[in-house]
């Protein structure tokens, strides 16, 4: 039974195996710290609940009940009573921009929803902003969605520059693949109705060829270039910041796509204050040329090896990001069919595009395939998706090393045949595994049901077919595209409704639902095996670090709306409380 192909394989990722009441026995091993009197969720290879557990030196050295979990106790070990709540692994985001994510919820004006629901309440808090802004100096927003908007469309420069007379604007949509200009950035970065489309990107145009101030994937540079760079105080403010919203969540761990080397020593600057509180595995940009790559293998394969070392398991050099293609929001992923429009309607010629050439991704693959660097690919449409798994089983033919893990970052619609792919890859080369996020079914769900339409839709993160042909994936959110919580990652694999229904009430179905069971696990050792760390977190078993979430309620007994508001009572981080939600029941020690 294809199903059981998932199980059997956690046997063999799930590291240490343990029954409850296993422990170091034999050890004089003292607790500094023991959970007793709740519900364990270990999510080991055999799912089993267990009651307490005992932490030494930031590691777990028993799980069982509560009086097997008490002879590790001695009189300086601290007593944590759990009063009967849930305890699962730390969650884990597979796909987070968190090294620059926080920065921008920090310093940038939020156009989300539900801060904004119109266009008139865009332009208003623009305008607000644009009084606290040096005249020619840049206002910045970001998070608007078309598909949430009243008026179900895209901004334009029109509707932006009564706000910014004095002042360029550049407004992000939510999903970074485009976003709007307004008349002063447009003229300031020499765009007009004769500037051509760069490689990889489209600039929008009235029907009488004036910009409409709509810059999609690489046209975005045109004037991104001209905005100042978050500085490196800024970024690490934003990562000391994200680091306890994370914790306030439950979530201990995270894979950030598309570092750069300042980034990196950001990283490490918080890392040794003390205050990255999470585990992050970063992959560094691959870029879209030879020479960069060349260059990037030069400088860093060495020490991006993590199916050998992962250092200190705290920050890690992980392998290398690449694109083939653009967003489902800005309809610029490659597609093998047209794309829809508002839901039923087609945009007749439009099929998206690869943002760098088809041919170039797949050799940049082989170079750092053969450099033993991981690779992880974002790939929207079912056309980019194929090229990738394609490519993936290409250079493994050739050169058939074990162990990489190479991943499909978003694999939103794979199509019947990249399946097969992805489920023969791993069984044979350990590589191959879709990193999409559930949660853009919610998040994205209105523009998302909007532009791939009826038939595509209900393909949409089609998690129960990779379980029925033994494909494992490690969910994420794309922060800050969408929100970060891992509770949304779980209840909407779970659950696959959209935000508002503008376009249809129920555009995905639950054909491609899965059970909380295996939407925890998409956010713990699935997620775990795509960090290589899987031998080291994301189940409760002894000999692996201690982080750790309680939830104000059990995960497996709960109708599944209750999943989307879970509440994090306790967070612990390599053994140490790092969270305790404000008048929790527990009471936890300082």
């Amino acid at each position: 039974m294809p199903t059981c192909r998932v199980w059997r394989f956690l046997a063999v990722v799930g590291a240490v195996a343990l029954t409850t009441g296993d422990s170091l026995a034999g050890q004089a091993t003292r607790a500094d710290l023991v959970l007793l009197n709740g519900k364990v969720i270990t999510v080991d290879a055999r799912d089993r609940i267990a009651q307490a557990v005992a932490i030494a030196d930031g590691k777990i050295v028993a799980v069982g009940t509560d009086a097997e979990v008490s002879k590790f106790a001695g009189p300086g070990t601290q007593r944590v009573d759990l009063k009967g709540m849930t305890v699962t692994p730390g969650l884990l985001d597979a796909h987070a921009h968190f090294n620059w994510g926080g920065a921008e919820r920090l310093y940038l004006l939020d156009l989300g929803y539900p801060n904004v629901k119109n266009i008139s309440q865009v332009v208003a808090k623009l305008a607000e902003q644009a009084t606290k802004v040096p005249a020619g100096a840049f206002v910045q927003g970001v998070g608007w969605d078309d598909g949430k908007l009243d008026e179900r469309r895209k901004l334009t420069a029109r509707d932006i520059d009564p706000a910014t007379p004095n002042n360029p604007a550049y407004l992000n949509h939510t999903t970074g693949h485009f976003g709007v200009a307004n008349s002063a950035a447009l003229k300031l970065a020499n765009i007009t109705r004769d500037t051509p489309d760069p490689p990889g990107g489209t600039i929008d145009h009235y029907p009488d060829g004036t910009p409409t101030g709509v810059l999609k994937e690489s046209a975005q540079g045109l004037v991104r270039r001209l905005i100042p760079p978050r500085t490196s105080e800024q970024l690490e403010a934003g990562m000391r910041f994200l680091a306890k919203e994370f914790n306030a969540e439950g979530m201990t761990g995270l894979k950030d796509p598309g570092v750069s080397p300042a980034a990196w020593e950001s990283y490490n600057k918080v890392m040794a204050e003390g205050k990255l509180t999470v585990r992050v595995m970063a992959l560094w940009l691959g870029g879209r040329t030879e020479s960069g790559a060349r260059r990037l293998i030069a400088e860093r394969a060495a020490t991006t090896r993590p199916y050998e070392s992962t250092g200190d398991d705290h920050l890690i050099s992980g392998g290398v990001k690449l694109y083939i293609d653009g967003s489902g929001g800005a309809r610029t992923a490659w597609l093998h069919d047209d794309w829809n429009k508002d839901y039923a309607g087609v945009d007749t010629g439009n099929r998206g595009y690869p943002t760098s050439s088809p041919d170039t991704i797949r050799f940049l693959i082989k170079l750092f395939h053969d450099a033993g660097m991981h690779v992880s690919v974002h790939s929207i449409g079912d056309r980019g998706i194929d090229w990738v798994m394609d490519s993936y089983a290409e250079v493994l033919k050739a050169n058939p090393i074990k162990g990489l893990r190479h991943g499909i970052i978003h694999a939103n619609i794979p199509s019947d045949h990249a399946i097969d792919v992805m489920a023969d890859l791993q069984q044979r080369y350990d590589a191959g595994y879709p990193e999409p996020s559930s949660t853009f079914a919610w998040w994205l769900g209105d523009v998302y049901s909007s532009n791939f339409g009826p038939s595509r839709s209900l393909r949409l993160n089609p998690f129960n077919s990779f379980v029925s042909k033994g494909v494992i994936w490690a969910n994420g959110s794309d922060f800050p595209v969408v929100p970060f919580p891992a509770r949304y990652g779980i209840w909407a694999a779970v659950a696959r409704e959209p935000l508002l229904g503008a376009y249809a009430k129920d555009p995905f179905g639950r054909k491609e639902s899965v059970d909380v069971r295996a939407a925890l696990r998409s956010h713990t050792i699935w997620a775990a095996h795509q960090m290589f760390l899987n031998t080291k977190i994301g189940s409760i078993e002894v000999g692996k670090y201690a982080d750790l979430a309680v939830w104000d309620r059990d995960l497996y007994t709960v109708p599944t709306a209750q999943l989307k508001d879970m509440k994090c009572e306790l967070t612990i981080f390599n053994g140490k409380i790092v969270y305790r939600a404000p008048n929790s029941p527990i009471q936890a020690p300082n």
